[in-house]
């Protein structure tokens, strides 16, 4: 089972750093894949002995400090000097829409910057492109290959110094049941996330039991119907009890996924995953996925009924803890930690 990285692991340096990073929210109020991967890639930094605080951009309902799984957290409301962390930091660290203000203070005062890279859409790598990114990671092999084309589209865009590959890290033991639940789950019901097929497929099964897991944004569907039970906003520690411990199949028939971290803590149960093909879902899942157009209606049914049978959930399940295995993250989080020391160096 993945852990993080031990503060003894090869590669550390003697140094104490502090890394400060930058983001829009952090669990456990704000709980989305990518503010739990760069959880997941902060606590091994703080495992190797370094002090890191995530400082937030938006406000929200906290008004002091607190920690999160080892890290600190910092919100906007505490009205604390961000600038003078940033002087005091030895990298900088940010994602999403906080990149361009962090490359901001990062050029000016001369500090590295780590951009953390979620998506593939436009305003990610032109963000990192004005030549203030010393290291870039992305989230999987697609989306280092759709930056290196961003980067022959426009050629008078800087390529970050260093690139890295690190997959959303899950440790599994963290996630994982013993025995499977009996619902078919969708984890945030938005449209794009397949709210519209939860519903239909519950109206069409009334014999099987639904979960309905609120997300972190958008438009939530949530389905008014007795085969339909609602979790609310559910943080990422209390997953594996809340969720996966009543999940038997999970759906993930999203319209885009760079990676889909959801898919991947449920494979550490054995849970199987019917998804949509996007290029991110069948790289994080290989070979467990099982893959159905997002507008197939009837091919979603005929999965779930068909892993009703024992034999073949079986199979399925076999072929999801085997993918879990395959994605245990301590050598690529050993890597990054590497990394962001030497940007230090």
């Amino acid at each position: 089972m993945g852990r993080a990285v031990p503060a003894t692991a090869p590669g550390g340096t003697a140094k104490p750093l502090r890394i400060v990073a930058r983001a829009h929210a952090m669990p456990p109020d704000h709980n989305a894949g990518a503010e739990h991967m760069l959880v997941s890639m902060l606590r091994p930094l703080v495992d190797r002995g370094h002090d890191v605080e995530v400082w937030l951009s938006r406000y929200g309902d906290r008004h002091e400090p607190y920690e999160y799984r080892g890290v600190r957290v910092v919100p906007l409301e505490s009205r604390l000097d961000f600038p003078t962390a940033v002087r005091r930091a030895h990298v900088l660290l940010s994602h999403l829409e906080c990149v361009p203000s962090t490359a901001a203070l990062a050029r000016g005062y001369g500090k590295p910057l780590v951009v953390v890279c979620h998506n593939t859409h436009r305003p990610t790598f032109r963000d990192m492109a004005s030549g203030d990114t010393a290291l870039a990671v992305y989230n999987s092999w697609w989306m280092a290959r759709e930056a290196e084309l961003f980067f022959a589209e426009y050629p008078k865009s800087v390529h970050p110094h260093k690139q890295l590959i690190v997959h959303p890290p899950v440790f599994a033991d963290e996630y994982a049941v013993k025995k499977p639940g009996t619902h078919v789950t969708l984890i945030n019901c938005n449209p794009e996330k397949g709210g519209k097929l939860l519903e239909q497929l519950a109206r069409r099964m009334p014999d099987l039991q639904f979960l309905a897991v609120t997300g972190a944004y958008g438009q939530q569907i949530l389905p008014d119907l007795p085969n339909v039970k609602v979790v609310e906003h559910v943080p990422g520690e209390e997953m594996r009890e809340r969720v996966y411990a009543r999940t038997r199949v999970l759906l993930m028939p999203s319209a885009y996924e760079s990676w889909g971290r959801a898919g991947i803590e449920a494979i550490a149960s054995g849970i199987p995953v019917v998804a949509h093909p996007t290029q991110g879902l069948c790289e994080s899942l290989g070979e467990a996925g099982i893959f159905v157009d997002r507008s197939d209606v009837d091919g979603y049914e005929a999965i779930i009924r068909k892993l009703k049978t024992a034999a073949e959930y079986r199979l399925a399940s076999k072929r999801s803890r085997a993918r879990s295995a395959e994605l245990d993250p301590t050598e690529q989080l050993a890597a990054w930690c590497r990394a962001v020391e030497e940007l230090a160096g």
